[in-house]
């Protein structure tokens, strides 16, 4: 049996897929601006707005009505950006680590010290997280990283959401207690 969601307004009864297309249909345009405005020109804007009206579909169902719906909509808009951004940046910082001529050739905007100190910096933290437990480490990185809700980790990793607290609690004082001691040992 087919759960019936509640409808924003303006949206017609007749079940998820109809309300999702008409939503789509309806604000397509505007959303598109939106995550053209703030995530500038060098963002995929198309692969946004699908994962805008993803997160929509996801949430339809607790939208209660009490902001407008265009409102809720750049909610999701801007949090999809920031998350990508956010994403972006550790991509980059990670990915830059295991590329040879990032580490050999200083980009333009860094000085051959900058680069160096950006380099030791991520060899120190891939260390540590290394030194973590899968399961402090997995939470760390989800949460931190991926910006995954809570729930929806506590529910990866079979626990509850208390307990996750407590986890990702302990996995940060883990991880800059490692940094501290790997800090001491670095040669100068």
């Amino acid at each position: 049996m087919e759960a019936v969601l509640p409808r924003p307004e303006g949206l017609e009864a007749a079940g998820p897929a109809p309300a999702m297309a008409e939503l789509y249909r309806e604000h397509f345009r505007l959303v598109t601006g939106w995550v053209r405005g703030l995530a500038g020109s060098r963002a995929d804007v198309d692969d946004l707005v699908q994962e805008v009206f993803t997160v929509a579909l996801k949430r339809l169902p607790s939208y209660r009505g009490e902001a407008k719906l265009t409102t809720w909509l750049f909610g999701i808009a801007r949090n999809v950006v920031r998350a990508d951004r956010r994403r972006a940046r550790w991509r980059r910082f990670w990915s830059s680590a295991d590329d040879e001529a990032a580490d050999t050739v200083a980009a333009p905007d860094r000085t051959p010290v900058e680069a160096l100190e950006q380099r030791r910096l991520r060899e120190r933290l891939d260390r540590a997280l290394d030194g973590m437990s899968d399961r402090a480490r997995t939470a760390f990185l989800l949460f931190e990283v991926e910006e995954l809700p809570g729930e929806e980790i506590a529910e990866r990793l079979g626990v509850k959401v208390s307990t996750l607290w407590v986890i990702l609690h302990r996995a940060r004082a883990d991880l800059a207690r490692r940094l501290e001691a790997l800090e001491g040992k670095e040669p100068v």
